[in-house]
Parts: structure tokens; sequence; C-alpha cells
């Protein structure tokens, strides 16, 4: 992680990306003074990058209540990442697959701090649990996908992620004690998949796989969601396990052919503008 004290560092574009993700479920709109307060700046500053952001379409401003709030534009930072990973693009045709197989929800998710972030998602056709858009972070203690990642850091690494980690019971079932998880760790080391039953939404049952680098150092995670109304825990091991395995061993090791890639492809390609062809066409 580079140091933030760096003279190379940019304080005002880090407080413009602060002022941005300063609104969420719970501020979906701000007047001044919230921008302020929720992003630590003062009034006059949170003027300016409120302003600012408006001008270039990442802010709206409402015309009678003077709130702020994010505008569709807003969207483009996490669109183009999509766009551009090669993870998502290498793993999307073994994910739609395996969601084939199994007829459960299937995610693919990365590291961020102490959560893992969701990043490619197949529903069940069947029946889900939650709505999980893309972008939701949870936190890796208490998830598979999470569960999966740390067991393939090394003990150090995993104990400190899990005593920074704000260890919230989210539901009965949910661990909380490090010495219990790291039970659990070692039990994922051994059979090649993670676990977590009912441990942040109640009725969710959850097996992960690692997905390793080049390096040998996991980069992100694959997992199963599915129904405990329609799934025993044991039967949900025993069958759909292997499945897991299987599909993270093909997306670390065979690259999909052009043919499976080409309907995740499919709209993405951007027309020059007219004016750029013609102009082109001239100098030709």
């Amino acid at each position: 992680m580079p140091d933030v004290n760096s003279p190379l560092f940019i304080q005002s574009l880090s407080t413009g990306l602060k002022v941005l993700l300063a609104f969420d479920a719970e501020q979906t709109s701000m007047n001044l003074p919230e921008i302020a307060d929720a992003a630590g700046i003062t009034k006059s500053a949170a003027q300016r990058f409120a302003f600012t952001l408006e001008a270039l379409g990442f802010l709206r401003k409402d015309a009678a209540t003077k709130r702020y709030s994010l505008a569709p534009k807003a969207l483009e930072f996490s669109y183009r990442y999509l766009l551009s990973s090669s993870l998502i693009d290498r793993a999307n045709p073994y994910l739609f697959e395996l969601n084939r197989r199994s007829q459960e929800t299937v995610n693919l998710s990365e590291p961020e701090g102490l959560d893992m972030v969701y990043i490619a998602r197949f529903p069940s056709p069947i029946h889900s649990i939650v709505h999980m858009p893309l972008g939701r972070k949870l936190p890796m203690f208490c998830t598979a996908s999470g569960r999966a990642y740390l067991s393939t850091l090394d003990e150090n690494e995993t104990r400190a992620v899990l005593e920074q980690s704000d260890r919230v019971k989210y539901t009965p079932a949910t661990e909380t004690d490090i010495g219990k998880i790291m039970a659990m760790l070692d039990e994922a080391r051994e059979n090649g998949y993670a676990y977590a039953f009912e441990e942040y939404y109640r009725g969710d049952l959850n097996l992960a796989v690692p997905l390793l680098g080049v390096s040998g150092r996991p980069v992100a995670a694959i997992n199963i969601s599915a129904a405990a109304t329609r799934w025993r825990r044991d039967k949900l091991s025993k069958e759909i396990a292997p499945l897991l395995i299987e599909t993270a061993h093909l997306i670390s090791t065979t690259p999909a052919t052009p043919t499976a890639l080409e309907p995740f492809r499919r709209g993405y390609g951007v027309a020059e503008p007219n004016s750029r062809r013609k102009a082109k066409t001239s100098a030709s």
C-alpha cells in the first residue's frame, strides 16, 4: 500500500473521492453541512467539492431542497473496472457453467481490507436467499469466501485480519471466537474448501474455494450460496464442494476459449464517434 504521506500523494483528489464515498444507503442525499461532516472537511471545502463533482456529472443537486445525491455517472468507475478486469473476463464462462450445473447462486469476490467485495454474480434460477449487488462487501471472518481466502495465508496474517475485524454476531450462528475460526480455517485447508452456514444471513448456506495467482498467493474466491430449506449441510458439502474445486482449478489453469467468452463480451464494443471516423478518412 503506497504511503499517503508521500509527496506524490494528491490530497485534493483523495478528498474528492471521500466526498463521493460519503453517500450510501443511510445517507442517500446530503446538504453541504452534512457532506462536510461525513467527509471530515469544512463547509467551504464541501461547497467547492460538491460544485466540482456536480459540474463533472458525478453528483446532482435538487433545485428545491439544495441536497446532493450521486448521479448515474458515478457508476462509471465500477463499470470500467468490470470491463477491464482480466479475472472477471477469465472466470465468467466457468462461473456460468457452475451456476448451470448446480442451479445455485455463484459469486466471485476479491479481498479489500477486512472484507470480500463481490465482483461477479450468477443468481440461482430457482431460489435466491438475498439480493447481492455487485460491489457489496461482506466481512471475511464470518463468510465462506473470506475464510477460503484466509485459509491460504500464513497464520500471522490470518490472525491479524481476525483481530482487526469487528466480529459482530450477525446471526445466532455467527462464530466470533478467533480460536474457533482458526480451527475452521485449518479444516478448510485440509478439505480444499471453506464453509459458513447461516452466519451472515439466516437460511443461507455457503461454500467457497480460493483462487490463487501465479505467485501462489490468493487473489479471489468463488462461492456458492444455497438455501437451507433446500439443502442439508452434509449433502451440500458432498455434492457442491467438488464442483467448486473443479471450477477454481479450471479458472486458474485453463483460459476460456474465444467462443466461450463471446456471450460475455457481446454489446461491450464501443464504436468510434462519426466525427473521429470521418477525421481518419479525411487524413488518409
